[in-house]
């Protein structure tokens, strides 16, 4: 792997999705230092709640920023952020529906920490309405809308910036630049973990009550108005594919995102396989607890394992992978590097990186927000697109995956030794937790072939495959073709 410099690799890789990025972010009205910047936070419960104080934080009173609007489609919780706003002295306007917010002159720029099926339609409004947008993970909710929104912000002009805080951490950026200088030799594979304990969310037998206090018909937005067939309406929509995409989707995005990075590759993998599945309980979960998503990069693959399930049965620890249970290893011929560590062949530590977090990544879309410069984004919409477009490839072989028993997976993966390792920790971790794989097959996704120019399945069952790729829209709430 070529050594690169974190400026040049942001570079490089935003110049693919777009002819010229010399005047990307050109603005009408460009802020200077001494002008303040309208936020507004659209979903907080979650995630959001942390963007809500930050911006309200005396810190980012400093910069000029200034809460003016809050949306949610939950009353409660639209209520509880207007009292927060107001013990900090900020008077803002709080409505339910994200449509109000898009005429609001002083609103500058949103950030958004919605639920998934909504991350790019708010990201399209927003640019449309000349807005630029902080955008949580993942970024869409399938394919085809995360490049809808890179469109958005390209032929608007604006700034929109993914919420892979670890795109600020500079000593992350030190490692990926060691790494790719050839320190460790050259790449074997880059593994993604996401080993998080997640347990069963319940079962129902007839629809849940939605609460009076929340405007269901825009909670659900672009996806299906389903009856509610879970206990929670709240956070458990990510175990369900009409909103959520799964802890590959959840937590994975990060590591998918920095396993890209250090990999160096600008666009998404050519070929993708899957196996995985919901284990251990039965529950209204759609998604998979445990799952292996192989992308088939051609220079060194990026792996990415689900782990829902404790180390073994009855243990409240997790399984871990070279020390790693939530995190990233960069495998090399003299080595690996895991957090913020670079460890020789006998696992001896030679160097380390001390990694920051991302902490500076919400004050970082302040600074780009003034300087307007391409290079001062660390996580460009382009680059959260394609790290979440990983994250489907893999979801999208699960779903058209067929259950199968275990000798069959093992010999339609013989040959391939980092996914034969794989499955076959994949198995011990079930065996583990007294998972009989003879009972409860696992999901073995076929292998899927991919255009990254063009963004489209090719070959056998590419039909199939481009029909989950999107979704139908439900209106009003349409992303657009024509952004």
């Amino acid at each position: 792997m070529k050594g690169t410099t974190r400026r040049k690799f942001l570079k490089g890789a935003a110049a693919a999705g777009a002819a010229s990025m010399l005047s990307a972010y050109s603005y009408s009205r460009v802020l200077g230092a001494n002008n303040a910047i309208g936020i507004a936070i659209v979903g907080f419960k979650g995630q959001g709640g942390s963007h809500l104080k930050t911006h309200l934080s005396g810190g980012f009173k400093k910069m000029g920023v200034r809460v003016v609007a809050l949306c949610d489609a939950d009353r409660n919780v639209l209520e509880g952020g207007v009292k927060q706003c107001d013990k900090a002295g900020a008077k803002v306007k709080a409505v339910q529906d994200y449509r109000r917010i898009l005429d609001m002159k002083d609103v500058d720029a949103v950030v958004t920490a919605t639920p998934n099926h909504w991350h790019a339609l708010v990201t399209v409004w927003a640019c449309q309405a000349g807005k630029d947008v902080y955008v949580e993970k993942p970024v869409s909710h399938n394919i085809w809308e995360g490049r809808k929104a890179v469109e958005a912000a390209r032929r608007h002009n604006r700034i929109v910036m993914a919420g892979t805080q670890q795109r600020s951490d500079t000593a992350l950026a030190e490692a990926v630049e060691w790494i790719q200088a050839g320190n460790l030799g050259a790449g074997l594979c880059a593994r993604g973990l996401c080993y998080k304990r997640r347990g069963s969310i319940g079962k129902v037998s007839a629809p849940t009550p939605i609460p009076d206090h929340i405007d269901y018909d825009l909670w659900c937005g672009p996806a299906e108005k389903k009856p509610l067939m879970r206990k929670r309406l709240h956070y458990d929509w990510h175990w369900v594919w009409n909103t959520g995409n799964g802890d590959i989707g959840n937590q994975g995005i990060h590591q998918m995102d920095i396993c890209r990075w250090f990999l160096g590759e600008p666009a998404l993998a050519p070929r993708v396989m899957s196996i995985g599945g919901r284990f251990g309980y039965d529950d209204d979960g759609e998604t998979a607890n445990t799952q292996v998503a192989f992308l088939d990069y051609p220079k060194a693959p990026l792996i990415f394992e689900v782990r829902g399930l404790p180390r073994k049965k009855g243990d409240g620890a997790m399984p871990n992978y070279k020390g790693s249970r939530v995190g990233e290893v960069i495998e090399c011929e003299g080595g690996y590097l895991c957090g913020g560590h670079a460890y020789d062949k006998d696992g001896k530590k030679i160097k380390q990186f001390k990694r920051e977090g991302g902490g500076k990544h919400r004050a970082n879309f302040i600074k780009v927000l003034r300087s307007r410069k391409m290079e001062d984004n660390p996580a460009d919409i382009l680059e959260g697109h394609i790290s979440s477009a990983l994250c489907h490839l893999g979801n999208i072989s699960h779903l058209l995956g067929k259950e199968t028993v275990t000798g069959e997976i093992a010999e339609r993966i013989k040959g391939n030794k980092l996914a034969t390792e794989s499955w076959e920790r994949f198995q011990q971790h079930l065996d583990a937790n007294e998972v009989d794989l003879k009972k409860t097959k696992a999901t073995l996704g076929p292998w899927l072939e991919f255009d990254p120019k063009t963004e489209t399945f090719t070959g056998p069952m590419a039909a199939e495959a481009n029909k989950l790729a999107t979704r139908v829209y439900r209106k009003p709430f349409v992303v657009p073709a024509k952004v």
